[in-house]
């Protein structure tokens, strides 16, 4: 149908920058208006405001338009915001991820309201978001969005960025929430805001992520060192391996760095249960069911075992002996017979490659 383009209205929007419209509106003139704007029935633009800012530089008055019903306010800005984006200077990283949070919650609101539409016998609803990507008046920008329900993340990922694949979204949004939240503590919300930029910057997204999440567990342990309300000796494991993770932080991948930090978090926090578990007569109550945390790495390993290095040269005997709590004393001979355990076998592990590698090279030499 036809409108008079000084009737249609321009919602809200992210961006106020068109770009250069030179090429687009020397198209438009020579060849016309070969895909309509879309609008609302009440006129509000939805797809299209380059399209329609030429026009109207051009001079004209009125112009074919599509017109879609059964899309609400908020989904048909974000729409719009999609259309500038594929026609448009492309969005960073960071805004596609933000429009996408955006697109995938109204989008699953859309759907729901259109079920429940459908549910009391609305036959004349048509619409949503698939009807802007498509059907009887013409083509689309973006292909449409299949099944509605459920895979909002889907759909919204296939708008923004033209792949089905959400998981690099969504770690952007986990970091823009965690930049933006007051409630985490300072060195995680400026971890977060400082690796935004580097992603937008072209950095990587996983590696990112990563670091904000050793962030946090060291923000966890630093709490925990400073909590009067926990054992001194949980507080000082704690102050213990967030040193020793700080200065594994330039000599680590972000991967490393990530589960040296959970793992340091895991083996306080099951600490803290065994403690708790204890009875106040000093009984011990009966033993939980271990926490397992994730199994250690090669480097955690050896930089575990670099920071014991040479330790018993730094301590005396005869003051730590008499000054640990009994609990403290089991905890360190428990410690001492699994370290020496683990070696035992560790070793046979060790020889029996050397083995194996022998055998190979014999039978290698056989043939």
């Amino acid at each position: 149908m036809e409108r008079a383009l000084d009737s249609i209205q321009v919602g809200r929007r992210h961006r106020d920058d068109l770009g250069d419209l030179d090429q687009l509106t020397e198209s438009i003139a020579r060849d016309g208006m070969l895909q309509p704007i879309t609008i609302t029935p009440d006129g509000v633009l939805v797809c299209g405001l380059r399209r329609l800012t030429a026009m109207r530089k051009l001079g004209w008055k009125t112009a074919n338009v599509w017109v879609r019903s059964g899309i609400t306010d908020r989904l048909g800005e974000l729409l719009a915001e999609q259309d500038d984006n594929a026609l448009h200077k492309p969005l960073t990283l960071t805004e596609q991820a933000a429009l996408y949070r955006e697109l995938k919650e109204v989008m699953a609101e859309d759907a729901a309201r259109r079920q429940e539409a459908t549910r009391f016998g609305a036959a004349d609803f048509v619409g949503g978001a698939a009807e802007v990507f498509g059907g009887a008046s013409g083509g689309a920008t973006v292909a449409p969005p299949s099944e509605a329900t459920g895979k909002s993340r889907a759909q919204a990922a296939k708008m923004v960025s033209g792949r089905n694949s959400y998981t690099s979204f969504e770690r952007i949004n986990e970091l823009q929430r965690l930049a933006a939240d007051e409630s985490q503590p300072a060195s995680v919300r400026e971890r977060a805001a400082a690796e935004l930029e580097g992603i937008d910057a072209g950095g990587s997204i996983t590696a990112a992520h990563q670091r904000t999440h050793a962030e946090a567990s060291l923000a966890e342990l630093d709490r925990l060192a400073a909590d009067p309300a926990v054992s001194a000796d949980v507080r000082a494991r704690a102050a213990l391996d967030a040193d020793r993770l700080r200065a594994a932080d330039a000599q680590v991948r972000a991967a490393e760095l990530e589960q040296l930090a959970a793992e340091a978090l895991a083996r306080l926090t099951h600490q803290q249960k065994a403690k708790k578990s204890k009875k106040p007569n000093g009984q011990a109550a009966p033993a939980p069911v271990p926490v397992i945390a994730a199994v250690m790495s090669v480097r955690a390993f050896v930089l575990t075992w670099e920071d014991l290095a040479g330790w018993w040269e730094r301590a005396d005997p005869t003051v730590i002996g008499p000054e640990l709590t009994d609990a403290q004393w089991d905890l360190f001979t428990a410690t001492v017979a699994g370290t020496v355990q683990f070696m035992d076998a560790a070793e046979t592990a060790r020889h029996a490659d050397a083995d194996d590698a022998t055998e190979d090279r014999r039978r290698l030499h056989a043939v």
